[in-house]
């Protein structure tokens, strides 16, 4: 009976990267193009979620820059260093197809198998609890994605320091859609493009207002959009090395740099420390301590040391967190003010 029903989503799964994707249209899925496009087929080797590999780029249920549709495709804007592109996955039949649009298009395609986690190795992952051992055999398709882009990575989480993740996702949508370019292709409607750096230094100060985001983050991102070639180059380095030039930007901690790579480089032992919540959820999960800090969570996923981000993230997907003490965060709009 193991694995014969899908674990329902809840806040914890979604956090730990958890996007529904129907079952693929097979009409569609075999391959009647959207529109004129390049196309791309790959197959794994192994099992493939997309919904679990690619949901950690999705900034909210309503981020303009990626859409699940009921075909069983998941759509993607990124601005690649050959300019923006839009990018269709859908899985089907055990393989891959991908269709791309827009001067991005040969990029995004080109780096479709990293994107989907061949550069991941799951095999390399020992589960030491039986709550994580459960966790992976119930998403056998889990690989780490790696985007190759770390702008579209770090903007977001920079956004997400100190706020709730409703605060974060409501200013994200709001900034893109104002600021970005409609999304090149058949892409589905209020698709966008993230801004390029230089639009995103030319936002005037009454917009981040208006999209509640304070002058402490508006200021980190503002820096790190002067210095974006340098940052983007982070991408050819270790994980280790990224996020000690991430740091470099003030405003960009330990935090947000974890946060990013873990999605620019695929990075499978970047665990986030300083979060609110997960040393709790990790605590609770793997020793019943819903007080632990930093500290102890790192102590628990010592045994993991080289997969502790996937080991964290397995336990998100697991559902298993403490009941809540305390009423939610209060949400704060001081474009109201």
């Amino acid at each position: 009976m193991a694995g014969r029903f899908s674990p329902r989503p809840t806040r914890t799964t979604v956090r730990g990267g958890h996007v529904a994707v129907p079952t693929a249209v097979p009409r569609q899925a075999a391959g009647q193009p959207a529109g004129p496009g390049r196309v791309r087929e790959w197959r794994p080797d192994g099992p493939l979620d997309l919904g679990l590999v690619l949901g950690p780029l999705r900034r909210g249920p309503g981020d303009p820059t990626f859409r699940a549709t009921p075909d069983g495709s998941v759509w993607r804007t990124s601005l690649t260093p050959a300019g923006p592109g839009t990018l269709r996955v859908c899985a089907y039949g055990g393989g891959v197809r991908g269709e791309a649009w827009g001067p991005g298009a040969q990029w995004l395609l080109e780096r479709l198998p990293e994107l989907l986690g061949a550069a991941d190795d799951p095999s390399a992952f020992v589960p030491r609890h039986r709550l994580l051992a459960s966790a992976r055999h119930r998403r056998p398709g889990l690989r780490l994605t790696r985007s190759g882009l770390v702008l579209e990575s770090l903007i977001p989480s920079i956004l997400e320091q100190k706020v709730t993740t409703d605060e974060a996702y409501r200013a994200w949508r709001l900034l893109v859609r104002k600021f970005g370019e409609p999304a090149p292709g058949p892409a589905p409607a209020r698709m966008y493009v993230m801004p390029a750096p230089r639009t995103w230094a030319l936002i005037p100060s009454w917009e981040w207002h208006r999209a509640g985001v304070d002058n402490k983050r508006a200021s980190t991102i503002l820096r790190a959009v002067r210095v974006a070639a340098r940052l983007e180059q982070a991408v050819g380095m270790e994980p280790g090395a990224a996020r000690a030039r991430l740091e470099l930007v003030p405003g960009v901690g330990p935090w947000t740099s974890a946060e990013t790579v873990q999605r620019s480089h695929g990075a499978a032992d970047e665990v986030t420390v300083g979060d609110l919540h997960l040393p709790g959820i990790v605590g609770w999960a793997l020793a019943g301590d819903r007080d632990a800090d930093d500290a102890v969570m790192l102590e628990l996923l010592e045994p993991y040391a080289g997969q502790r981000h996937r080991a964290a993230r397995l336990i998100l997907l697991s559902g298993r967190v403490p009941a809540r003490r305390a009423p939610k965060m209060p949400r704060w709009d001081i474009g109201q003010l």
